[in-house]
């Protein structure tokens, strides 16, 4: 995050915001800043893109699902802004430690011998570490002693739209968010790789909650898609993994996409609405 607080010093902070007296190394402007950094730049990728996807790929049809609540989008986006301010607090204290060099992050990809090669490797141990952990966060989420404090809020939508991708009660969110942050203080990562890929994670989880079931034939078996995500929403106990199916698979907790055998919430709504034709 050093990378983002120097560009928002530069530009906003410095000229126009702190006193001079404030000195841009001083913990207590960095943690301000990093505070209103980290607000503002997940509301702008979770209103931003949960709009886009919820325009221009949700399919709006879903919302006559019995199971879609009154004035659902609204609850999720208070749900999630909230969720949101919360979160924030617990993730300025690691993005503090992260700038003041306690991590593993670097710049260069140059400095060690394996150049880019290395590159690519942290980003699939980024990908694997976390779909692991989350799976297993994911999963004690649904204990019946966690559950009802916690993950029941996240669960009230059912037929979850793209504004559902961070209405979370803050400590689930912020739990399930946390391998995200303990990566790149166990493993070397490059800075500009881990801002990519935290954007990327809140783009992905925004994607499994849009209600496009669509995958390419050989990825159904391996990639956590929406399809995969909203039996989750609506069996509970399946399909708990982020981007891949692989801990499902070795944790007994897959379950097929009913989506993908003619059996999912647009089926569902395909068989009400002919079913009412039929009485009239």
């Amino acid at each position: 995050m050093d990378h983002v607080l120097d560009i928002a010093d530069c530009y906003f902070f410095t000229p126009y915001i702190y006193p001079v007296s404030w000195p841009e190394s001083w913990a207590v402007r960095q943690i301000i800043s990093l505070w209103v950094v980290t607000n503002v730049g997940a509301l702008l990728v979770y209103l931003v893109f949960g709009a886009l996807n919820f325009y221009y790929v949700f399919d709006h049809v879903l919302m006559k699902h019995p199971q879609f609540i009154e004035h659902q989008v609204r609850k999720e986006i208070q749900l999630g802004t909230v969720s949101i301010f919360w979160m924030s607090f617990p993730t300025v204290v690691l993005f503090f430690w992260e700038v003041r060099g306690h991590s593993k992050l670097h710049d260069s990809v140059s400095e060690n011998s394996l150049g880019w090669s290395r590159l690519f490797v942290s980003i699939t141990g980024f990908l694997f570490f976390t779909d692991m952990c989350i799976y297993w966060i994911h999963r004690a989420m649904h204990h019946q002693n966690i559950y009802k404090h916690l993950h029941k809020q996240h669960h009230t939508f059912k037929i979850p739209t793209p504004f559902a991708s961070h209405a979370f009660h803050p400590l689930d969110g912020f739990l399930q968010s946390l391998p995200y942050h303990i990566y790149p203080f166990i493993f070397p990562l490059h800075k500009v790789v881990y801002l990519s890929l935290f954007v990327f994670v809140n783009i992905w989880t925004i994607s499994i909650h849009d209600g496009d079931y669509r995958l390419p034939g050989p990825l159904i078996f391996l990639i956590n898609g929406a399809a995969h995500h909203v039996d989750h929403h609506l069996y509970f106990n399946y399909n708990y993994g982020q981007y891949f199916t692989l801990w499902d698979r070795l944790g007994g907790s897959y379950r097929h996409p009913s989506a993908l055998l003619g059996k999912g919430p647009r089926d569902q709504i395909r068989k009400l609405t002919t079913e009412a034709a039929q009485t009239q």
